[in-house]
């Protein structure tokens, strides 16, 4: 349970910079991000909206203990998002320190909860479904899948606010690609 509540926050917290900076990152969380700013709907809510389709892929291809955890975290990360403003306030951050910084922790956040056999819903799963089912790790596919949101994000944001993402959007999944391999933490 403390991991998860840890991934939880870490990466909520990444998210809060991303969107206090302006900027955005690949995944559900960078979709969620771009129609948060397109649409002035508050993030946590379209974060919650966008991942649910893939809670049943979830359930389907990893089982309902990781399917929980990970409705779970989705949902804790939601409502985190409203609690971080109130805590910290308006943050005006430099978009460059909140793109890299952001992503950071949200890659450190997931990375705990991939762990901790969950994630936080949509590419995360369907990155962790191709590392099982095909042995590519889901760094890699996640950064193809960001690569696409990022680009998709010319719509909604500058290029100069683009590139920052896409080199924050670089560290989260070098973070994950070097550090999660399957069978790292079980011993084997």
């Amino acid at each position: 349970m403390l991991g998860l509540v840890t991934g939880t926050f870490i990466a909520s917290l990444g998210l809060y910079l991303l969107h206090s900076s302006g900027t955005v990152t690949g995944g559900t969380a960078g979709l969620s991000l771009l129609l948060s700013y397109a649409a002035g709907a508050p993030f946590g809510v379209v974060f919650l909206a966008v991942n649910a389709p893939f809670f049943v892929l979830a359930a389907w291809k990893k089982g309902w203990n990781f399917t929980l955890r990970t409705i779970t975290c989705v949902a804790a990360v939601s409502a985190l998002s409203s609690l971080h403003p109130l805590a910290l306030g308006t943050l005006h951050l430099n978009p460059a320190y909140g793109a890299l910084a952001g992503n950071l922790l949200a890659g450190l956040g997931l990375l705990v909860l991939f762990r901790h056999q969950a994630s936080l819903g949509g590419f995360g799963i369907l990155a962790l479904l191709i590392q099982d089912r095909f042995g590519f790790r889901a760094g890699y596919t996640q950064m193809v899948l960001d690569v696409l949101v990022v680009l998709g994000s010319l719509a909604v944001v500058s290029w100069p606010m683009v590139l920052l993402s896409a080199a924050g959007a670089v560290i989260l999944n070098i973070v994950l690609a070097f550090n999660h391999r399957p069978g790292r933490y079980t011993g084997s």
